[in-house]
């Protein structure tokens, strides 16, 4: 039996690279899946498509990511956290560019589904890795800071697509992340040591890892429960909202990037500060809380009467809904049993967002039938509800000690 008072304690320089490395892996993953929200408009341009059409390619995206949350949580259980990272890395980078380049909307299609597979993975291996070498009592402001690298990745691509959108087009945009990308991978293979969980803790084959992934999938219907209904809220908040105001109020792309930029910073602070009061309130009532006020924001997101009171809303939706993102990790990390972390939460999450997928292109068609307020509204709130009765009835285990 291993001692949890030595065993369980993570190195602190250990755990702040592999914190570091999760964190700027879901913000280049962010970065580029948003850019594609940005362009959508000057893609269907290009290609000659509606923008219920180029929608698809978010949705090919989020329809995607099981297959990654499958194979590199399998791997990440089997052989570590830190190899499928690596590698998860570097096909983001060579995705990337095959986004940047292609000659038709089919082959970008085609390239927007396998980056779903490269997104699927890395969040859950990341996010494992991550919330098993920090410190217990600090989980959830880490969990809060690391999921906000969605939020980042957000930011990037609205300041990236200000400055460089009207000069250069929305092709080069895709090149930006492929070198950082391959700095990442090279920063997990030198300065990232493999999760002391994962050795106490791992299955020695491959049938009693299957046998432990089937004992427990109850645990993974309920996670892919509870993610479908925060992906529902996080998707049909953000991936149409620069169409929306493009729409709705004729923003320019320089005036969109800067609205939605703005709005990222709102969700920063929330996930951050969400994640630091579950340390102390507790996950599930933390989430609820944020949940509950962005349903009150909703009227004024939509239906602002004025600039100032739209700007309002779009931030302050943001800091609730990625204020209860921002307890994600710490909360799956904390519910999956150490042999199965790195499958469990990445697959579950990746199988939630499928069921969470269609929202956006539901907007778009409901959108053309009445308007883009009034689509945005409704479905927000639904799925604002909906995620709330489903964090009230899930199980908590805050501050969980990781390892045998």
């Amino acid at each position: 039996m291993i001692d949890n008072t030595t065993s369980a304690k993570p190195n602190a320089a250990k755990g702040s690279a592999a914190f570091i490395a999760g964190t700027i892996g879901w913000t280049l993953d962010a970065f580029d899946f948003f850019l594609v929200v940005f362009c959508l408009t000057a893609v269907g341009r290009e290609f000659h498509q509606s923008d219920a059409n180029v929608s698809l390619s978010i949705v090919a995206t989020l329809a995607f990511r099981p297959v990654g949350g499958f194979l590199f949580g399998i791997l990440a259980d089997r052989y570590g956290r830190r190899i499928p990272m690596i590698w998860n890395l570097v096909l983001c980078a060579l995705i990337q560019g095959l986004s940047g380049i292609a000659p038709s909307f089919a082959i970008f299609l085609a390239s927007r589904a396998l980056f779903g597979i490269v997104m699927g993975g890395q969040w859950g291996v990341g996010a494992s890795l991550a919330m098993e070498k920090v410190p217990a009592k600090y989980r959830g402001l880490l969990s809060g800071i690391l999921q906000q690298g969605y939020a980042a990745g957000y930011l990037i691509a609205a300041v990236s697509y200000y400055f460089l959108f009207d000069r250069f087009g929305w092709r080069p945009l895709f090149f930006l992340a492929s070198l950082p990308a391959l700095l990442a991978a090279a920063f997990v293979g030198f300065c990232v040591e493999e999760s002391e969980v994962w050795r106490e803790t791992r299955q020695e084959t491959w049938s009693g890892l299957a046998k432990t992934l089937l004992s427990n999938w109850k645990m993974l219907l309920y996670i892919t429960g509870f993610a479908m209904t925060m992906h529902m809220a996080s998707h049909g908040s953000q991936d149409m909202y620069p169409t929306f105001l493009e729409r709705e109020w004729g923003f320019k792309p320089t005036e969109r990037a800067e609205l939605t930029a703005f709005s990222m910073l709102g969700a920063i602070l929330g996930g951050t500060l969400c994640g630091f009061l579950s340390d102390r309130f507790g996950r599930r009532r933390s989430m609820i809380v944020a949940l509950s006020g962005a349903i009150v924001v909703v009227p004024l997101w939509a239906f602002a009467p004025s600039i100032p009171l739209l700007v309002t809303g779009a931030f302050l939706l943001q800091f609730m809904i990625q204020g209860a993102w921002g307890v994600v990790p710490a909360q799956l990390a904390e519910l999956s049993p150490d042999a199965v972390r790195g499958f469990l939460p990445g697959f579950g999450n990746a199988c939630g967002v499928v069921l969470a997928s269609m929202v956006v292109y539901l907007q778009t068609l409901f959108a053309h039938r009445t308007s883009y307020s009034v689509a945005m509204a409704c479905t927000a709130g639904i799925v604002l509800l909906c995620a709330i009765v489903v964090t009230a009835c899930g199980p908590e285990r805050q501050a969980a000690k990781f390892g045998k």
